[in-house]
């Protein structure tokens, strides 16, 4: 689930909690459950607008986190992984 959550917000840009959760099929609870643990990962932002709450990608996190996986995961050669991984700076 969290990664259909990260990969929804990362295609559709950033998005209110309701139409996030109808564009995934599940109910409130569930969503907030998992953007609370992606929240606290640093991977998602909210920020009111109203009575919504919007949610993004926070792409500077994101990309540190690819790139300690690079490393950790290339075994100290990231040239090994450096042609499948990309930084990413927008969701459009």
């Amino acid at each position: 689930m969290r990664l259909d959550i990260f990969r929804a917000l990362v295609s559709g840009g950033a998005m209110a909690a309701g139409e996030l959760a109808a564009r995934l099929g599940v109910g409130p609870s569930t969503l907030s459950f998992h953007l609370k643990d992606l929240r606290h990962a640093g991977l998602v932002t909210s920020r009111k607008d109203g009575r919504r709450v919007i949610y993004v990608i926070d792409f500077d996190a994101f990309n540190t986190m690819l790139a300690f996986l690079i490393d950790e995961c290339c075994g100290g050669r990231p040239g090994l992984c450096l042609d499948a991984f990309k930084p990413v700076k927008t969701c459009a």
